[in-house]
């Protein structure tokens, strides 16, 4: 037999050995994601949020969110297409589905989420052409219990992990094409990114953590483009192409996608729902059933009109108070001002001239005149003076005072229009205001902090003695007046450009804003590593619940340490090399510590910033980074076990080698077996409790199964 017969035949075997596994990881994945996916038949942790979103998509009515729209229309859409009817309400956790079709749901999601594995098989691939790290790499993630809890659920993860994973795999695609000098131009190379592109932009359209794998596929191009710069055999022109090929597939194709999305996002919901009111008059105008919708009022504010006021602020709220006072300790105790985010009968007040109850005929509002403004569910005045605020101590507190309309200096306020001249009339829905304390000379405004229980969790109102803040400022909305002619709200309705920028700041601060509830499980960043605690996703008698595999996850967070340690000893050592003029060894070792070290940069873009994040977090939030550790893993496996091997016989590497690999994958996949009821479910007594099955597997007090 000749050489090349040889070499053809070798090849033709390891292909075969490549699809042999590859078929068998993509077996077990089907098999281990979709057993028992329908248990438990009840509604498990989130899926109370995002299946009644899913809900809210198919009947058309609008909601407020954190988090951009595609993963919920997606998951909207398998349940429509499946015979889901939107009905349910997914009221909260343990509630039996009873008959609503909420199984394509749940297989949509966990199909997405077993895709995962087969993507991270052909990543490492990409990034190694080495089998052994590719397989180990891989089934670090397929045998992690908490993994296959998380994508198994009516849930955003797991779509969101699978158009991470789509991402990842298109830049090292990419790659492979640019290092094996593709044409920028060429239909494979322009087909891959954008494939790419596509990947980015439904990674971000899903949750805004998908910027950080937008970052590091921008530094997985710059590192491209840099190489074919270097690359001094070619010319310039070649890196312009590439630059202007890319700028195209992975800037403007995501953002005209990112777009779209939110374009049947806001067409899809065009009913009104209870999130309106964290959106602007002019958003709500567009939504059919709200009050503003197809609606009209008279086009200036007159003496004697019942108004709502809405705070100017990303998704402020309607000024509002009830009939509960402020408690003992917390100013006066009068009765409370606060901000709602919600359409109530509370929001209304009736603006007055402040020296008298009643005008004849119809005097119309202007800037620079001092008013009085009467809560008409109450006939308390709003009225503040020289008590502190209940939240904010440099800022004045802000009550209900009087009798039916009566009360004392400390109610007047002088209404101003922002940007305007006194003399100017106030108009609805346009006129920018400010309410100046006459007496105080504090402005009337919302400081975006939520009160404890005795406020009912609304946002406080105060006044502050900055006249310039940027929240102080008010817009007439509601405007009921029958001796005045009326306008259209068409006239003020937001374009889908408006609205387009407004979701984005409304759901910012919303997000910066989350706050745990009462007796919610959250967790910190530096538990998260070490598999401090996990978090029931559903209790009684079929409890689930999410917690990693502990030899998975701390042989993860060893190699991250380890893989630290031997990337700067080789800094060192080629820094040393290249002083002395010694060449670098380019080998498959060095290929393979660059692979490893691309993993560990999308580990610190998946994690580290949450130590900067002031908003509440949570365990599952560290998952992506997880399929980064995973990845570093088995790719450092590979080098540990090469490099280790070269130093010995080829007979004795070969035997510490093989030996090496079974203990890692028998010990792998022992410990998903220990560990799978954790993610298929658990009865009977808890692990620290007396004839608990799961005693033994409890090695963690923190642990709470």
């Amino acid at each position: 037999m000749t050489d090349k017969n040889k070499r053809s035949t070798i090849t033709i075997a390891k292909n075969k050995i490549w699809w042999i596994t590859f078929g068998v990881l993509c077996g077990a994945t089907f098999v281990t994601r979709f057993y028992k996916v329908l248990e438990p038949d009840h509604v498990c942790w989130d899926e109370t949020h995002f299946g009644k979103m899913a809900s809210w998509y198919i009947n058309r009515t609008f909601f407020f969110d954190v988090h951009p729209p595609l993963g919920k229309m997606l998951i909207a859409l398998s349940g429509k297409l499946t015979g889901y009817d939107g009905k349910f309400p997914f009221e909260k956790p343990g509630d039996k589905y009873d008959g609503a079709n909420y199984e394509g749901m749940r297989i949509f999601c966990t199909t997405l989420g077993a895709l995962i594995i087969p993507l991270t098989f052909l990543t490492i691939w990409e990034m190694t052409k080495s089998l052994d790290a590719t397989f180990i790499g891989t089934i670090l993630l397929l045998c992690d219990v908490g993994f296959l809890t998380l994508n198994r659920y009516i849930l955003l993860d797991p779509i969101l992990l699978f158009f991470m994973s789509c991402a990842i795999y298109g830049a090292f695609k990419v790659r492979t094409l640019t290092d094996s000098g593709q044409p920028p131009f060429s239909s494979r190379m322009l087909l891959w990114q954008v494939f790419l592109g596509w990947a980015l932009a439904c990674t971000m359209s899903v949750k805004f953590v998908g910027l950080f794998v937008v970052l590091f596929v921008g530094l997985r191009t710059l590192a491209d483009l840099w190489n074919i710069l270097g690359d001094l055999t070619k010319p310039v022109t070649l890196t312009l192409k590439h630059l202007i090929g890319r700028s195209i597939t992975l800037i403007l194709w995501p953002i005209m996608l990112y777009v779209f999305f939110f374009w049947i996002h806001l067409t899809v919901l065009s009913k009104s729902g209870n999130g309106d009111g964290f959106y602007s008059s002019g958003f709500q105008a567009r939504l059919e059933g709200n009050s503003l919708h197809n609606a009209s009022a008279p086009r200036i504010v007159a003496y004697g009109a019942l108004i709502t006021l809405k705070n100017h602020r990303t998704g402020g709220g309607y000024l509002h108070s009830h009939h509960h006072l402020y408690p003992a300790g917390v100013g006066a105790r009068q009765q409370q001002i606060t901000t709602y985010t919600h359409k109530d009968d509370n929001n209304r007040w009736l603006i007055k001239p402040y020296e008298r109850e009643q005008v004849e005929g119809v005097v119309p509002v202007r800037s620079g005149e001092l008013v009085r403004l009467t809560h008409a569910a109450t006939g308390r005045n709003l009225h503040s003076h020289r008590e502190r605020a209940p939240l904010s101590a440099k800022f004045l507190q802000v009550t209900g005072y009087g009798e039916d309309g009566i009360g004392d200096a400390n109610d007047v306020w002088k209404i101003v229009v922002s940007g305007g001249k006194d003399g100017d009339e106030i108009q609805t829905v346009r006129s920018k205001l400010m309410f100046v304390h006459y007496l105080q000379a504090c402005v009337l405004t919302t400081t975006g902090k939520q009160l404890p229980k005795w406020g009912y969790e609304q946002q406080e109102v105060a006044c502050n003695p900055n006249l310039r803040d940027k929240n102080a400022l008010w817009n007439v909305e509601d405007n009921l007046f029958n001796d005045l002619p009326k306008v259209s709200f068409e006239a003020y309705a937001s374009g889908f450009l408006e609205r387009f920028l407004e979701s984005h700041a409304v759901m910012f601060q919303g997000n910066a804003g989350l706050k745990p509830k009462e007796g919610e499980v959250t967790s910190q960043p530096w538990q998260w590593p070490i598999n401090y605690r996990g978090q029931f996703f559903s209790g009684s008698g079929h409890r689930i619940y999410l917690l990693g595999n502990p030899v998975v996850w701390w042989t993860n967070l060893i190699f991250l340490v380890v893989f630290f340690i031997i990337y700067v000893i080789n800094s060192i050592k080629e820094k040393r090399a290249e002083a002395f003029g010694r060449p670098i060894p380019d080998g498959p070792e060095r290929s393979l510590l660059n692979a490893a070290g691309w993993s560990f940069v999308g580990w610190v873009l998946h994690y580290v910033p949450f130590w900067a994040m002031g908003r509440v977090l949570y365990f599952h939030h560290y998952f992506p980074a997880l399929v980064f550790s995973s990845m570093l893993t088995g790719i450092l496996t590979e080098y540990l076990l090469r490099s280790i091997k070269s130093y010995l016989s080829p007979e004795l590497g070969r035997t510490i080698y093989h030996c090496a690999m079974g203990i890692i994958i028998s010990t792998t996949v022992y410990s998903f077996y220990l560990f799978s009821p954790l993610a298929y479910g658990m009865s009977g007594p808890l692990a620290h409790e007396p004839n608990s099955t799961m005693s033994g597997l409890k090695w963690l007090e923190s642990w709470e199964f």
